[in-house]
């Protein structure tokens, strides 16, 4: 039996709307040259964007073993997205950075994400895609999910 999308509830329809989002989005940093990126590295991505941090530090924001950031960290340097070096303040301990490539892929995103709410906007209107902003942000306060997307905490769900 074929799915018809107007038939979705609210959290189905959200869901593949953002995941539409993230492909299209993809589909934009790949025609840039970022190919390999993946959706997933914005996990990452997420805790370094205020500056270094620790392989310590990022395994406890990610909720995940160091080993699993270890081996993360390294799959995203084989790629250019991050760079590693000994902490300053402990010279047992790595940090973790994002690379000038790392810069690059999020500024592009930005730029996609800001051009495809502008397509949006001129295709179905500025107050359709606002409402559903607002509805949107809306259902995250409701939810309690906002401190954690302040805190630059988000993770996939388990």
């Amino acid at each position: 039996m074929e799915f018809d999308p107007a038939g979705a509830d609210l959290s189905l329809a959200s869901l593949f709307t953002g995941w539409a989002l993230a492909d299209e989005l993809q589909r934009r940093l790949a025609a840039d040259g970022f190919a390999d990126s993946r959706f997933a590295d914005g996990v990452v991505f997420q805790h370094l964007v205020a500056g270094p941090v620790t392989i310590t530090t990022l395994s406890q924001s990610l909720g995940v073993t160091q080993q699993a950031v270890s081996k993360t960290v390294a799959d995203l340097q084989r790629r250019g997205y991050v760079t590693r070096r000994t902490d300053p303040a402990d010279s047992r301990a790595k940090q973790v950075a994002l690379a000038d490539r790392g810069h690059a892929v999020i500024a592009a995103a930005r730029t996609h994400r800001a051009a495809i709410d502008t397509e949006l906007r001129a295709a179905l209107g500025d107050d359709r895609v606002e409402a559903a902003r607002q509805l949107l942000v809306d259902v995250l306060t409701h939810l309690g999910a906002t401190p954690t997307l302040r805190a630059r905490a988000v993770r996939p769900p388990r």
